[in-house]
């Protein structure tokens, strides 16, 4: 997997460009930042946000079976006909906020058959159970990778230039949250959250097999993050990880939803750290393990919500404002063009 991913520089003007429209400097915030790191992403002074789109990555965990999860395994399948249906959150969210959604059967443990909106790049039916051995092999985990930097590639060249990450899973938070253990150090208990709903006892229970992965894998705090990632991850989880190596190399906007995509965030970002420059941060997760990944990637969200759901719906909640960032940079009025006096 080499990719060659350039951190982010100043683009000459762009600065004064922001400062020079009809509005006090600064006064439009957090929409200001955004603007320069977009035109940074694009070394634009207009940036061009066409052809957005939104993938959500699908895949089964073994796991899910030993219990680390409310729902049944069955409800990854399940959720992705509703996807397809059009009746899911993230299908309302993107239809309202005009982002073209596709599904990509990333290793869910069904055949779907060839279905409109539906990428199949299906690795297997699930990964294997991390309890007892690792969850997938490393040439799965170097497929799924290549996988969805394909996906991506594609995308690029057909002229998109933002693409907003989502997922399905269940049982992918407990995968999230061993990554996010190993990845940042942070004690697994306060990596793990209830996931889709668990009550005390079963968020106790999912502590306990947590640790016996972790027990199990005995990986030492500096190991390769790709070894993490066979390891825990899930295949939607890898293929994540490989499109959001793809599309910053392509100089594309990334759109980071939640906590299972910030794991996948994570793995890419260890491997080429510059994929961070790239990323909009789109909300804060309710769920306990986020807290730990935005501290070690530096990152502030625009949106805090208490969302949980993943699905990609944070980053399409969070779209109207990356289009309003660009926007005001390109059709807003100077102060030279609109005749208006400049501060003293």
């Amino acid at each position: 997997m080499n990719f060659t991913i350039e951190a982010t520089t100043l683009v000459p003007g762009l600065q004064a460009r922001i400062d020079g429209k009809t509005k006090p400097p600064g006064s439009l915030g957090e929409l200001e930042r955004l603007a320069l790191q977009i035109g940074m992403i694009q070394q634009s002074l207009t940036p061009d946000l066409g052809q957005p789109r939104l993938l959500v990555f699908a895949g089964d965990h073994g796991a899910a079976l030993a219990g680390v999860s409310a729902y049944p395994q069955e409800v990854t399948w399940q959720m992705v006909e509703n996807f397809l249906a059009g009746g899911a959150a993230i299908n309302v969210f993107a239809r309202h906020n005009g982002l073209q959604l596709q599904v990509v059967d990333a290793g869910v443990a069904h055949d779907f058959g060839a279905r409109s909106g539906l990428i199949d790049a299906k690795i297997a039916s699930g990964t294997c159970n991390y309890l007892v051995q690792p969850a997938m092999s490393h040439a799965q985990r170097d497929q799924a990778l290549a996988r969805g930097a394909a996906i991506v590639d594609g995308l690029a060249d057909q002229g998109c230039r933002v693409i907003a990450f989502g997922e399905m899973g269940i049982g992918n938070t407990a995968s999230a949250a061993l990554l996010t253990h190993q990845l940042t150090g942070t004690p697994l208990s306060d990596c793990v959250g209830r996931g889709t709903g668990l009550d005390d006892a079963g968020l106790a229970r999912k502590r306990e097999l947590l640790a016996q992965a972790a027990s199990r894998a005995h990986l030492p705090p500096d190991a390769d993050a790709l070894d993490v990632l066979a390891e825990f991850g899930g295949f939607e989880i890898a293929m994540l990880s490989g499109a959001m190596l793809a599309a910053a190399a392509r100089r594309m906007v990334l759109l980071i939803d939640g906590f299972i995509v910030t794991a996948a965030l994570l793995v890419a970002a260890r491997h080429a750290p510059a994929v961070r420059d790239y990323c909009v941060f789109c909300h804060r997760s309710a769920e306990a393990g986020h807290q730990a990944q935005l501290r070690t990637l530096a990152a502030e969200p625009l949106l805090d919500l208490g969302l949980r759901l993943g699905e990609g719906t944070g980053a399409a909640l969070a779209w109207p404002l990356v289009r309003a960032a660009a926007a005001f940079v390109n059709e807003m009025a100077s102060f030279a063009s609109a005749g208006v006096s400049e501060q003293l």
